[in-house]
């Protein structure tokens, strides 16, 4: 690898910039792709998007030409709105899927190390800490207070960000009623990205089913 390749890599990497290292193997040329970028091959840009929606890397040939696609994404980041319950079980399945996990809950008697051993725990206001966080397109966001104090105020700065997935709890009636008040501020459009009745529809009931719907549900957002 060059160094400027390499350079350019860890420079990406220190701004959460997704990319992909193209060697060509034939020949040794080699260049760096990010998601805006294109080549002279359309069935070779589809083949990298492919390879950074799934964090895999590969070997492909296209035109009897043989290239190495090696992935660099930035390691996913779930952000938590609300120390409840669900919460403990959806940060158990997210750690073990490798993402960074952020619990934000201003009530220090829900959100503490005791109730949460292995987290991230900002014990603010979502609009004191969410400006201060990396919030990109290899983020999710959850709401699940039922408080619109906190879920909508942390709803209304992610809306205008570029996470891969919103979720919020609630039924059917509290998210009509949600996208009302929201929709004061913004268009259906982006109401349209919040998740909700969050999770998908797989008859969850207890705390760690719904949790599970969850975690499901973000993973469908980013593979599909």
């Amino acid at each position: 690898m060059q160094r400027k390749i390499l350079e350019e890599i860890i420079l990406k990497q220190g701004e959460r910039k997704s990319l992909a290292h193209i060697t060509d193997t034939d020949s040794g040329d080699e260049f760096i792709f990010t998601r805006s970028s294109k080549t002279s091959y359309p069935e070779l840009d589809k083949e990298i998007i492919d390879c950074l929606r799934f964090d895999r890397s590969k070997r492909v040939q296209i035109d009897n030409k043989n290239f190495f696609i090696d992935v660099y994404n930035p390691p996913l980041k779930l952000l938590i709105i609300g120390a409840v319950h669900i919460a403990q079980h959806l940060i158990n399945f997210a750690n073990n899927l490798n993402f960074e996990c952020i619990l934000i809950d201003p009530r220090e008697g829900f959100a503490n190390k005791e109730r949460f051993a292995d987290v991230k725990i900002y014990n603010n206001w979502p609009d004191e800490v969410l400006p201060k966080l990396e919030i990109d397109e290899r983020t999710a966001i959850v709401t699940l207070t039922h408080d619109p104090k906190i879920d909508d105020v942390a709803l209304d700065y992610v809306l205008d960000k570029s996470c891969f997935y919103i979720g919020s709890l609630g039924s059917k009636k509290t998210h009509n009623a949600r996208i009302e008040r929201l929709s004061k501020k913004h268009s259906k459009k982006k109401l349209a990205a919040i998740r909700g009745p969050i999770g998908l529809d797989i008859g969850a009931r207890s705390p760690a089913e719904i949790a599970l719907s969850i975690v499901s549900q973000i993973i469908s957002e980013l593979r599909l």
